[in-house]
């Protein structure tokens, strides 16, 4: 198309897409330029701090993160928008149930991105009938796209201190997502930021991984340590990371705002799987694991994330009866799982757990389980 601006006697078109976007589900619609700014050098001064761990994927993109010009050329406009998620109020008391796996509430539905990109590949189709010729790309976080701070200024929320989106009256139990166009929309209201004094996302953290307000370090939040990175995780961080299994939502759970946070009445988020007992998961064979999590993020980390995390739960569960269970775990082929099983027995069973591991690993040979096995008997000299 020869004009890309848009017209005042367009205007009708943005209003068409807008209540396009509701209709397929989405509950919140915003405009923002292309601009990075500001964000685009907090971005790359967070890399330099070493706060994305192994997410190598985000140095990668870097260069495009600041210029949206290199993901799209000619982009004009980011179509941002918002899709609740939240199913069922949650409380810090599943640290009461140390017997059961904690999962972060997205993750107990059917993958966001399954049901999203259809969604968005509908209201994509509409945006192209109603700006013929013009050049769009979709993304639901899986693009070189710094899309907190282009919903921010799309008027979606604000970035709180923990650095999830906020937004008033709403909360954060939500999931984002975005459509380039090189088409220049008129511009949404950046929103304010509301965090005011608060700090409760700060205090409540059990890695201290919110280092400083709005910047978080990777390295030491749950969810990184227990979903990106993919293997042995730090000991100085498994104590904290109690019962949980898949995430984190404890600096949501505290946030005020989502004490105004309302149900969605997507089907799609209805809870599929909450009964998530450590010592039947501790069980699951590659074939259990595949039906039991299948069309559910978890399958993301594969078996061997999601038995390395609940062989760390149930070292912290305190209870005996994960013993057995963990000791036929020892056979395990994955050596990732076997090596934080060590841990757990070493928690649970203490000095006993020296010989037990002497006698059931003698023919040990992966490094990473052996030592394990010498951090066991360090933390116990002396026993034979």
């Amino acid at each position: 198309m020869e004009d890309k601006d848009i017209t005042l006697k367009e205007t009708s078109k943005i209003k068409n897409i807008e209540e396009q976007a509701y209709a397929l589900g989405f509950d919140g619609f915003g405009v923002a330029s292309p601009e990075i700014g500001e964000a685009g050098a907090k971005f790359s001064q967070w890399l330099e701090m070493d706060y994305a761990g192994e997410m190598s994927y985000m140095a990668r993109g870097e260069e495009k993160r600041r210029d949206l010009n290199l993901v799209l050329e000619g982009i004009k406009s980011i179509v941002c928008l918002r899709t609740n998620y939240f199913t069922a109020d949650k409380g810090m008391d599943f640290l009461d149930f140390p017997e059961r796996g904690d999962v972060s509430l997205y993750a107990l539905n059917e993958d966001y991105h399954d049901i999203i990109t259809p969604r968005l590949k509908e209201l994509e189709k509409f945006i192209q009938k109603e700006f013929e010729g013009c050049n769009t790309k979709i993304y639901v976080d899986t693009g070189p796209i710094l899309e907190k701070p282009l919903a921010e200024r799309a008027g979606l929320g604000w970035i709180g201190k923990h650095t999830n989106l906020l937004s008033q009256g709403i909360g954060s139990w939500y999931f984002l997502s975005e459509i380039l166009v090189d088409v220049a929309l008129p511009e949404s209201e950046v929103s304010e930021n509301h965090c005011g004094t608060c700090r409760s996302c700060i205090d409540i953290c059990p890695t201290d991984a919110i280092v400083a307000p709005y910047v978080l370090d990777s390295k030491k939040c749950i969810s990184y340590l227990n979903i990106e990175l993919k293997g042995v995780i730090p000991i100085e961080f498994r104590k904290a990371i109690g019962n949980r299994i898949y995430g984190c939502d404890d600096c949501q759970i505290v946030c005020p705002w989502n004490s105004y946070a309302v149900k969605t009445d997507e089907p799609s988020f209805k809870s599929v799987d909450s009964n998530l007992l450590l010592i039947d998961l501790i069980q699951l064979n590659d074939e259990e694991f595949r039906k039991r999590f299948k069309g559910s993020p978890i399958k993301r980390i594969k078996r061997r994330g999601l038995l390395r995390n609940v062989a760390i739960a149930l070292g912290n569960s305190k209870n005996p009866k994960a013993v057995p269970f963990l000791i036929k775990a020892l056979n395990d082929k994955e050596p990732l799982i076997r090596a934080h099983i060590v841990w757990a027995l070493g928690e649970l069973l203490l000095s006993e757990s020296v010989s037990l591991l002497d006698e059931k690993l003698a023919e040990e040979v992966e490094p990473m389980v052996l030592r394990e096995i010498e951090a066991v008997r360090d933390r116990f000299p002396g026993v034979l």
